[in-house]
């Protein structure tokens, strides 16, 4: 199933919702088809679309919105804020592109804030899906709860099998107490390649796809922070993603981590295809595992000569 028939499905069950676009027809190409009124292009308008929205959802429908998630989180913030997150109202926010899925783009459609900015607004609810799977496990939930939501679409197709979504729950994929890499979107395939190095490498690695960052699963976060060694891999800059939100639980809770962030530091990336940008920016699951390393080395070669004096 894809991202437009699971939409199709939902839509066609529940007459509620309204699928709308900002001329951004990628994911709901043949939707129209099916749902004929129900399905309303603004053209390139993001902030009107927002709008229009936020007047169908006081009128008992949900709309689900579809724009490039740089337009979506920045050109229309001040309407999401105002339109949906104050009042509370059940837009969703389909995100295209974020993150190094925008790959060949210019810094204006780079959406690598976007997290920093849609996790702030009172109400919203902010969601990563690591791969396709991922998604659509994900989203029959997000639709369907009461409260506004974005979503970082992500529509690649991976041989990863996920676990069942679990509301404000991450998925814990395995613990380990040498080094546990959070992360979520896209680069949970690069994680996932790492983590495995490091498990050739005689470590004791935890892996934690974080899939829902607002709500956040506070616990999941602390007990990762059990490890030696905490890795936050993520697409987005340092300042108000993942890394800040795994400061703000420990500091919740007065503890603390050594914590080693693969993150943009306030720099856009090279525009480029998505393998290159990868490796242009050191995001590949190799060069994640050969800095863990080397950050890391004290500790690895005695947890390697323990091993060999064991043996």
């Amino acid at each position: 199933m894809s991202y437009e028939e699971l939409l199709t499905r939902e839509a066609l069950a529940d007459e509620r919702f309204v699928v709308m676009t900002s001329e951004n027809r990628a994911l709901v190409r043949n939707i129209h088809a099916h749902l004929g009124s129900r399905f309303i292009d603004t053209g390139i308008t993001e902030q009107t679309m927002i709008g229009a929205a936020a007047g169908l959802a006081l009128r008992g429908r949900i709309p689900v919105v579809h724009a490039l998630a740089s337009f979506l989180s920045m050109r229309a913030f001040e309407f999401v804020r105002t339109d949906a997150g104050i009042p509370n109202l059940p837009l969703k926010l389909s995100s295209f592109i974020p993150g190094f899925l925008s790959d060949g783009n210019g810094p204006t459609h780079q959406a690598i804030e976007d997290i920093s900015l849609m996790r702030g607004i009172p109400n919203m609810t902010v969601f990563a899906p690591a791969d396709e799977d991922d998604l659509l496990k994900m989203l029959p939930q997000i639709w369907n709860y009461p409260s506004p939501s974005y979503v970082r679409i992500n529509t690649r197709k991976t041989e990863y099998v996920h676990t069942p979504f679990e509301w404000g729950k991450a998925e814990v994929i395995a613990e380990g107490a040498d080094v546990t890499v959070l992360t979520y979107g896209l680069l949970f395939e690069q994680a996932l390649e790492a983590v495995n190095i490091l498990k050739e490498e005689g470590l004791s690695v935890g892996l934690v796809n974080m899939r829902s960052l607002k709500p956040v699963d506070e616990q999941a976060i602390l007990n990762a922070a059990k490890s030696n060694l905490l890795v936050t891999v993520e697409d987005h800059f340092l300042t108000g993603g993942l890394y800040s939100i795994i400061a703000e639980v420990l500091l919740k809770y007065q503890t603390t981590a050594r914590i080693l962030p693969f993150a943009l530091n306030e720099k856009w990336f090279k525009p480029s295809l998505l393998p290159n940008v990868l490796q242009n920016e050191g995001f590949t699951g190799k060069q994640i595992a050969e800095k863990i390393l080397g950050y890391d080395t004290k500790a690895i070669q005695t947890k390697i000569a323990a091993q060999e004096f064991s043996e």
